[in-house]
């Protein structure tokens, strides 16, 4: 029977007494600071390039408890996690720890959790991006395919990849990421093995299709898992680290095509056959790691391949579960393993304060995207061989992440979200105008590639955007919906991108390369209007909120049917 907040809060009182956290925490805990005592002053955001606090420290054992809803009795009702939440036991709103024990414990999160999240994306593109190798090996004249069937391919493997984001996201959401991203990883990696013996038109198109159907669904799924470990703000740098963890995938894959591709001839067959056959297998085996190494939540890391007593202490389990629950209490609306139902799904569809980030994940990277689909054709077209065509596109991939690091930082240093991820349009004017005026076949290939390595090795603002989903949700079924939307948007972008250039328009591409310079400018455009419509949203809520007293504000917060980011106390990240 489900309990009334009152009944839970007594739950937790009593529940100190039976605590299995040992003796010893217990004792050192109460030493410290005593059951309920005082909080910490306001997190000094550290760790951050840009910040104006960078030369203030605080103090490592100085309380790192900070204020939430929970510590007002009139309020802490409202919030309380639901009684079948799977970390319910570890929360505790007199706990009190020290910043040298949540810095401690975040480093060993980033090694635990973050550190295989990292790697599992990095199979993922190595499976999803190795065609880009494969085509320079000449795997089109060879399945008798041309450029524009290229472009189907990659407009049917985006396509798939779309639609299968929400259901994907459903079944992760009714088995838990830590059992639907093993499967996911284990399926894809056979498909992608199997394209070793791929030939011909349709067995091309066949492929793609499967693998954007069992990849999709993979990075928002990865972006909820991730919420369960960390605070908003912390989650927004790591998604930099995530993504940069995508580029060195592909620096990786320029050297190991550089490798496999001279396998070429070995067995009778094509290079680009071993490539696909060697990079499934290697995913296959980080996909049956991953059944043991992605455990379901911050409490339950106990297991045979993990060890009887799990990656975290009792201690560690409750700062674990408490800095994040206090950071947003909305994380404890539904278990980690329950099902979205239909009718939350389209409530989650219709929260229009989301669309448009959508809209910026359907346009923003549409710039880039085309030309670096392209990148390693329009390098053997200049006359570069297989060889140095791979191992030339890894210099803009490094230019690629010092950038994408630098942006990421710089969001969370001033806290921007649109004014800081629209710098990467202001990047793309001066190369696409080059590109568009500058004839190409007359020019130096160097100098071309040059342009290329500079124009794409741009500051990259998706892991921005992506944590700019998940703040802005507020809950944990629109941060399930919404990530996974936004990933359509970007995979419909995908698409466009992908039939810009065209055949009929190669060489110099000039007709494509307009339309991505006025990508561009809709994009400037969309960031500051965006900016400007979640400012106008937070002002309209704080005139009524300003206008409210203590009593009615206490009222509507103990009787408001407002959810997530529809809250009158809930302001939008912009």
């Amino acid at each position: 029977m489900e309990l009334t907040p009152e009944e839970r809060l007594e739950e937790w009182k009593e529940r100190d007494d039976e605590s299995d956290i040992s003796k010893d925490d217990a004792d050192a805990t109460a030493a410290l600071i005593g059951p309920g005592g005082a909080l910490g002053e306001p997190e000094v955001r550290r760790g951050s390039w840009f910040s104006s606090d960078k030369g203030k420290e605080q103090d490592a054992d100085g309380i790192a408890t900070q204020r939430s809803v929970f510590d007002d009795p009139d309020l802490a009702g409202q919030y309380l996690p639901r009684s079948d939440w799977e970390n319910i036991h570890r929360f505790d709103p007199n706990a009190r720890w020290t910043w040298r024990e949540e810095q401690a414990l975040v480093r060993r999160i980033d090694w635990k959790i973050m550190l295989w999240t990292c790697i599992m994306f990095c199979a993922l593109e190595m499976d999803r991006a190795n065609i880009r190798q494969a085509v320079t090996d000449d795997l089109l004249p060879e399945l008798g395919l041309t450029t524009n069937d290229y472009n189907i391919g990659n407009s049917l493997f985006a396509l798939s990849f779309l639609l299968a984001e929400v259901p994907s996201q459903l079944i992760s959401k009714r088995l838990g990421p830590d059992r639907w991203i093993p499967i996911q990883m284990v399926l894809w990696s056979i498909v992608a093995a199997s394209q070793f013996s791929m030939a011909g038109r349709t067995r091309y198109m066949v492929s793609r299709v499967l693998l954007g159907v069992l990849q999709g669904g993979f990075i928002p799924t990865v972006v909820l898992y991730l919420s369960y470990f960390y605070k908003a703000h912390e989650l927004t740098i790591r998604m930099g680290f995530f993504w940069t963890a995508m580029v060195f995938a592909d620096i990786f894959a320029a050297f190991s095509a550089f490798a496999l591709l001279h396998l070429r001839g070995v067995g009778g067959l094509s290079g680009w056959r071993w490539l696909f056959l060697i990079e499934g297998l290697v995913t296959l085996i980080f996909g049956l790691l991953s059944f043991g190494l992605m455990p379901a939540g911050p409490t339950q890391t106990a297991s045979w391949f993990r060890g009887k007593k799990g990656w975290f202490t009792p201690r560690e389990e409750v700062i674990m579960v408490n800095r994040v629950i206090r950071d947003d209490p909305s994380k404890g609306d539904m278990h980690n393993r329950e099902p979205l139902t239909f009718k939350l799904l389209f409530k989650s569809l219709c929260d229009y304060d989301l669309w448009p980030l959508y809209l910026i994940g359907l346009t923003n990277h549409i710039p880039f995207a085309t030309p670096n689909i392209y990148l390693t054709l329009s390098l053997k077209g200049m006359g570069f061989t297989t060889f140095q065509t791979n191992l030339l596109v890894i210099p803009s991939q490094l230019l690629h992440i010092m950038n994408m690091l630098i942006l990421t930082y710089l969001s969370q240093a001033i806290n921007q979200m649109s004014m800081v991820a629209v710098i990467s349009q202001f990047w793309a004017i001066p190369f696409l105008v080059w590109l568009r005026f500058v004839d190409t076949t007359t020019v130096s290939k160097w100098t071309t590639w040059l342009v290329m390595t500079i124009f794409l090795g741009s500051p990259y603002a998706h892991p921005i955007q992506v944590g700019w989903v998940s703040r802005n949700s507020n809950t944990v079924r629109s941060r399930t919906v919404g990530s996974a939307m936004y990933n359509m948007c970007v995979q419909a972008g995908s698409i466009i991108a992908s039939n810009v250039y065209r055949e009929d328009d190669a060489p110099e591409y000039h007709r494509g390369n307009s339309v991505l310079l006025a990508a561009v400018a809709f994009n400037i455009v969309l960031y500051f209007s965006t900016k400007a419509y979640y400012v106008f949203r937070n002002r309209q809520r704080e005139r009524i909120w300003d206008r409210m007293t203590e009593a009615e504000r206490y009222k509507y917060l103990a009787t408001t049917d407002d959810a997530g980011n529809k809250r009158l106390d809930f302001r939008f990240a912009s």
